[in-house]
């Protein structure tokens, strides 16, 4: 004898999974009824979807950061398409994952992600992966998020959480390459110098001031790639260092991320 599945069944799968009605008749049918059963076949479904989704490419997405206490988390959560991206469902995925990050830890969270996550992949057929996820620990930390798709996490040895929060949103906007000129490497050094030195040697000026030209024009490059000497898009009046030491404050660290 067949099992009859009512409207009321259907409503109470769908209120506990959010997938949709069909679905929801397809898992109960399955399972003839039996909701727990129906639950089980709605998670293997999901990932079996997430499976077959899993070769395909996801660079839309969003980035949270969230903070409690001395402890700040700075998530990322890929998907395939901005709509997505914009979806209460997968909103609310980030922030849930995000909060585990911040209160039982990264690994944590990463191995509890996946039955969260392949929940999230049913509802909107799109392929969802985690990104970086960073955990920044300290007592003077500032971020700043940019529209959802760049985010940036200053810690400061002293100075303020105003001041970081400036930074940040400096970093966010000016994109430094390094946060000091001895982040720069030998190859680095190279590539701009050699990139210069193509293009001064078409000038007709005479050897010696050509190699001033050649310097002035290296170190103004990493003038505007380093952070410590880029000039405080705030107050340009003055550099992130001397914003710093105006605040006494020291960078311990910078986390970046940015999707598309």
């Amino acid at each position: 004898m067949s099992i009859q599945i009512t409207t009321e069944l259907i409503k109470e799968l769908r209120d506990s999974t959010g997938v949709s009605v069909m679905q929801c008749r397809k898992a109960l049918e399955e399972a003839e009824g039996d909701m727990e059963k129906a639950l089980l076949v709605l998670k293997k479904k999901s990932s079996d979807i997430a499976m077959k989704k899993a070769d395909r490419e996801a660079h839309e997405g969003a980035i949270t950061v969230i903070s409690n206490g001395n402890k700040t988390v700075i998530f990322t959560l890929y998907c395939e398409t901005d709509f997505v991206a914009k979806n209460e469902d997968f909103v609310n995925l980030a922030n849930t994952l995000a909060n585990k990050a911040l209160n039982e830890g990264v690994e944590a969270m990463k191995e509890s992600s996946t039955e969260l996550i392949n929940t999230v992949v049913q509802k909107c057929g799109e392929k969802i992966e985690l990104g970086k996820v960073e955990l920044v620990e300290g007592d003077v930390v500032g971020s700043y998020v940019h529209m959802g798709k760049t985010a940036v996490v200053v810690s400061l040895e002293g100075g303020s959480t105003e001041i970081a929060r400036d930074i940040a949103m400096h970093i966010a906007a000016m994109k430094p390459a390094y946060i000091t000129r001895e982040e720069i490497d030998e190859k680095a050094s190279s590539a701009v110098r050699e990139m210069f030195a193509k293009e001064v040697s078409e000038s007709d000026k005479p050897e010696d001031i050509k190699a001033k030209m050649l310097e002035g024009k290296i170190s103004t490059y990493f003038k505007e790639q380093t952070l410590l000497d880029q000039s405080f898009i705030k107050n340009p009046d003055i550099t992130i260092a001397t914003l710093l030491s105006n605040n006494k404050a020291v960078i311990k660290s910078v986390s970046r991320e940015s999707i598309g």
